[in-house]
């Protein structure tokens, strides 16, 4: 048996709220629209469960919901998308995403000088003084 809330008799009711901000997971702030983009990539709930860091049976009940709730939650998805792109469109310019590039850039120098720093033996912070 699985142990997760619905397993456990929990039913979704429980698990699945909503506070203003559409449907959510009790608890967070997680909502089952940033659940949605994972299931339509095919993720298993167990995935999507590790990189929220919830427990399963929450993106059980998350899923669940989806499902019974389709229409109504993919309409609500699709305002989000389109809402998203709109921002998106207005706020991320060529040169916004330049400066983006850049700062990656000097991010990746940086990571592969404090690796290579590392590599010679000098000390880190994790060393906490020893030899």
């Amino acid at each position: 048996m699985i142990d997760s809330p619905i397993a456990k008799g929990h039913t979704m009711d429980r698990i699945i709220v909503d506070r203003g901000r559409g449907p959510e997971i009790r608890g967070t702030r997680i909502t089952v629209y940033d659940v949605v983009d994972y299931w339509k990539d095919g993720w298993r709930y167990d995935q999507i469960a590790g990189l929220f860091r919830l427990p399963p049976g929450e993106i059980q009940a998350a899923i669940a919901y989806i499902e019974e709730h389709e229409e109504e939650v993919m309409a609500d998805y699709q305002v989000i998308v389109k809402r998203h792109e709109e921002w998106r469109r207005r706020y991320h310019t060529p040169e916004i995403e330049a400066k983006i590039a850049g700062n990656r850039l000097k991010l990746q120098a940086r990571l592969a000088e404090l690796r290579a720093r590392g590599s010679k033996g000098e000390p880190r912070a994790g060393d906490h003084g020893r030899s």
